[in-house]
């Protein structure tokens, strides 16, 4: 359960803790003494001083980041208040942090380090109080924290009474899920329109605003919820929703009913985790917390990936992590006791919890690599993961992401769960989502994890990894077939790559099948490369065509090697079969599960395998026009991380349509931007050719039906579009100056989005300082020590900051009110070149396709702007050949304006004091 602390603490004894705090910014850097005393004081003395004595600070790696002294330790607030307050929300910032505590906002940076030392305080005296929610498991905890030496442990000790009893291991102390019998299908039932506007003035809420447009997109969403008419034919909806339509009670209305009314499952996905929260928040609306028999009509769902796993983090606890990461282990078992679902990864676990110890240790305690043992593992009925699944079964309402829809159908484990009436939000990635999901990669990295999967550890690797032989042991012993299966697979993996795989092919020194395939790979496209990425430090790929003999003997002989390996899966998993059909005495229902589990990994596997098979039969031999090839070095500057072959669908919403349309009975995919916009002039001249093609509806020959609802909100009054056009591009100068001056003159609120991520590297570098000292914080992604979601949390905690970042940022990001009221693009984001995108190109019309990609992307950045009806601003292109055919992205009646840097400015300072008295009028009325 979530727990939240008290805004307003009350306790005698909440006095600032007597130690010395530092705060360092852009802007400079502050020390307060113990006895009181602040000064500020230059880069280097601060570094001095934190080198010499621990002091409290909020954030150390950002800290550490802001001077230059990446060996800072000490005393993290937000360390402590993750002990104290874990699963529960902050803000990690000095203003964050007052409003989690109920303490008073400082105003400047030399006040920070006071208020450092009373949150401190709050916090330790929040250890003492007899209402402290969080104590259950504290004082154990601690113990562990204080033989780890964690600097805040000998602080927080004399806080934490020893209880009267002995606490509760947090492995007993979590509940068990039950099972619960399989939900029957559901009932047949159509949705009146009548009673969809019903529910939808119920959801919104009495003397709500009537939207017409929302009432009219309800009720196209209720056709999806008919039964189809014919197997394999499901009715399928594309719906544009403008912004403010309020799409999500759109569509939850009709849900709602249909699954009261039905008893089904209606599954909502997302492709941004900031949509997840926004749907779980809504859905209170039509659904209740819990139903009278304590079960959820509501589940979130994501990959095995977002999840704690309880297995990996009990060997943390047990020695698996040392050092920090022992300590981050600790904290974490922590939250688990008080997490609502397990949920690392966009749930409640702090975002910048894992940024402050060693990068990747919140990924090793989630199952990043499949390799869960399922009824083998000890913490089985208490998984968080296995307890999402089956509550799922039983919800009205799962919110899901793509990726995780399209697995489950391509390979769920239970048939009977597979969703048959889904609403894909965020409808325009769902392309996106398709492409990666259908896709094949024989590479270094993927190879080497399936041979730890089958053969386990190796040369006295650490961790818990089990090979086949472990996990399976019991089979091994009781069927020699399965056993000699198990067997043969383990020596036929050893042609995989092992350990130090990379380092062996720079010095041409490869071992194994496989690892002489991807020694051909490497010297093929190091040779074949024209892109002018290598100079660059980027990664670097050609086509696979063209191929020498010997490069093709060697993919045929790494096609035998992975066959071998295939065959004696097949084996075990039919043994595994007829294991469970004719079961030995000993086989009890946690052994039937934990081999069903195996069941479910080997299909997987088997899989991978056939699909790399194929793609190394494919080279050398006539191309596939349904598939696009291509070789790879995956570099990070001029590093080699990975090395491999790739197949993609040319189209992959042809594997989609097959997997996931054909077994559903109805489906919809919405977004604001859907479809392009071919007339800039018309509000409906919408151009759904290439939205119905990348719905995937026509591979299975059904003609979609389509729905379209404007946005409510007055663009053409509420917004400009400003294109500059005297920064000229490739001058590095001219842009971070750019930047500087459109921040100053908007007063921060700007969301800079970039294309590449050394350009918003160089513009944060050159203009971070100068704005830190007029009182506007600058963040950006990849160059601060934080997470993209903390980074945004932040950027809308405080209107006077800013916020560089890429890709990421241009979906998904929601800032209402003052906190965004500039957007500024470097540069028109024309689609990276790469041999996929060279061969979708060509078959979807050329530079016609390009156009229709960048208004895509422009009209989502557009779409970061204004979210609510008070919302305005500009939104700006620093680029002086803009081209006039890529403004129909942008809403209709919307003034483009081509004009120099100053002139905008103007503009900007001007939107900015006007807006300052409109709101100050209001205030006073």
């Amino acid at each position: 359960m979530v727990s939240t602390p008290p805004h307003n603490p009350v306790s005698p004894i909440a006095r600032p803790v007597p130690l010395p705090a530092l705060h360092a910014s852009h802007a400079g850097s502050w020390l307060r003494r113990a006895n009181g005393q602040t000064s500020g004081l230059a880069k280097g003395a601060a570094v001095m001083a934190a080198a010499d004595t621990p002091h409290l600070v909020l954030n150390a790696p950002l800290v550490a980041t802001r001077l230059g002294y990446p060996d800072l330790s000490g005393l993290d607030l937000l360390e402590l208040f993750a002990f104290v307050h874990p699963a529960t929300f902050c803000v990690p910032t000095p203003k964050g942090l007052s409003h989690a505590l109920g303490l008073k906002e400082v105003e400047d940076g030399a006040d920070v380090p006071e208020l450092l030392q009373e949150a401190a305080g709050v916090l330790l005296a929040r250890c003492e109080a007899a209402d402290w929610p969080e104590r259950e498991g504290a004082w154990s905890a601690l113990q562990s924290l204080i033989r780890m030496r964690w600097p805040w442990a000998q602080v927080i000790a004399p806080h934490i009474a020893k209880p009267d009893q002995a606490e509760k291991w947090l492995f007993s102390r979590l509940p068990e899920w039950e099972e619960a019998p399989e939900r029957p299908q559901p009932g047949h039932v159509l949705i009146e329109e009548t009673a969809i506007h019903g529910q939808l003035e119920r959801l919104t809420g009495e003397g709500a605003e009537r939207r017409e447009g929302q009432r009219t997109y309800a009720s196209a969403v209720g056709k999806i919820f008919a039964p189809r008419e014919q197997r394999g034919r499901p009715h399928v909806l594309l719906a544009e929703a403008g912004t403010g339509i309020g799409k999500t009670l759109g569509y939850l209305a009709p849900a709602s009913l249909w699954g009261k009314e039905a008893r089904g499952t209606v599954w909502v996905s997302t492709y941004t985790k900031n949509l997840q929260r926004q749907l779980r928040d809504e859905s209170r609306r039509a659904w209740p917390e819990t139903r009278a028999d304590g079960s959820c009509p509501v589940v979130v769902r994501k990959g095995r990936e977002n999840y704690l796993c309880l297995l990996n983090l009990e060997d943390a606890l047990q020695g698996g992590f040392g050092g920090r990461a022992a300590i981050l282990a600790q904290l974490v078992a922590r939250w688990a006791a008080y997490s609502q679902d397990g949920d690392m990864i966009g749930g409640d676990l702090p975002g910048w919890l894992g940024t402050l110890f060693r990068p990747r240790a919140i990924r090793s305690l989630t199952d990043q690599r499949g390799e869960c043992i399922y009824a083998g593992c000890p913490h089985y009925r208490k998984c968080f993961i296995e307890r999402a699944a089956r509550a799922s079964a039983q919800a009205d309402l799962v919110i899901a992401n793509h990726a995780l829809v399209m697995v489950n159908a391509a390979r769920g484990r239970d048939h009977a769960q597979r969703p048959t009436r889904i609403v894909f939000d965020e409808g325009h990635h769902v392309f996106d989502a398709a492409d990666s999901t259908f896709a094949a990669a024989l590479t270094g990295q993927e190879a080497i994890e399936l041979r730890r999967w089958i053969i386990g550890p190796e040369r006295g690797s650490r961790g818990r990894r089990r090979g086949l032989s472990a996990r399976l042991a019991d089979v091994a012993s009781y069927d020699e077939a399965g056993g000699e299966a198990i067997e043969a697979a383990r020596e036929a993996a050893q042609a995989l790559p092992s350990d130090g795989w990379i380092g062996r092919l720079a010095e041409n020194a490869p071992s194994g099948e496989l690892e002489h395939l991807l020694a051909a790979v490497r010297a093929t496209t190091y040779a074949h490369d024209e892109s002018g990425a290598l100079d660059a430090g980027y990664g670097i790929e050609t086509e696979a065509a063209g191929l020498d003999g010997d490069f093709i003997e060697r993919a045929q002989m790494a096609g035998a090697a992975l066959a071998a390996i295939r065959m004696p899966l097949i084996k075990l998993g039919l043994r595994l079969e007829a294991m469970l059909e004719d079961s030995p005495d000993w086989l009890d229902a946690q052994g039937r599960a934990r081999i069903e589990g195996a069941r479910f990994s080997l299909g997987w596997r088997i899989d991978t395998l056939a699909a790399w098979e194929a793609l190394l039969a494919r080279m050398g031999g006539p191309a596939d026009p349904e598939f696009v090839d291509w070789l790879s070095v995956e570099r990070n500057e001029a590093r080699e991380f990975d090395i491999g072959l790739h197949r993609r669908f040319l189209d992959p919403m042809k594997p989609f349509a097959k997997t996931v349309l054909e077994g559903a009975h109805g489906v919809m995919l919405t977004s604001a931007t859907l479809c392009d916009r071919i007339d800039a002039d018309d509000s409906n001249g919408r151009d759904w050719a290439d939205a119905i093609t990348r719905s995937g509806a026509p591979h299975i020959e059904v003609q979609p039906q389509l729905a379209h609802a404007e946005s409510p909100f007055d663009y053409a009054n509420k917004a400009e579009v400003l294109i500059v056009t005297d920064v000229k591009k490739g001058d590095l100068a001219g842009l971070a100056g750019a930047y500087a001056r459109i921040i100053e003159a908007s007063g921060g609120g700007v969301l800079g989005l970039f294309t590449a991520i050394r350009r918003m590297r160089a513009v944060h570098g050159r203009i971070a300082d100068r704005l830190a000292r007029a009182g506007l914080p600058l963040y950006a992604q990849h160059v601060d020590p934080i997470d993209t979601g903390t980074l945004v949390d932040i950027f809308r905690d405080d209107p006077r900051s800013s916020l560089l970042g890429t890709d990421a940022l241009r979906d998904g990001v929601d800032v209402p009110g003052d906190s965004l009221r500039c957007v500024v693009m470097e540069q028109v984001p024309w689609p990276k070149p790469s041999i996929l995108h060279r061969a979708r190109r060509a078959a979807g019309g050329g530079s016609a396709y390009d156009d229709r990609i960048i208004r895509g992307r422009l009209a989502q950045a557009f779409g970061r702007l204004i979210r609510s009806r008070d919302d305005s601003g500009q939104f700006i292109v620093l680029s002086p050949a803009f081209p006039s055919r890529l403004l129909t992205a942008f809403p209709s009646g919307v003034p483009v304006t081509r004009l120099t840097l100053d002139d905008a400015l103007q503009r900007v300072a001007t939107s900015v004091s006007c807006n300052r008295v409109e709101n100050e009028e209001e205030l006073h009325n």
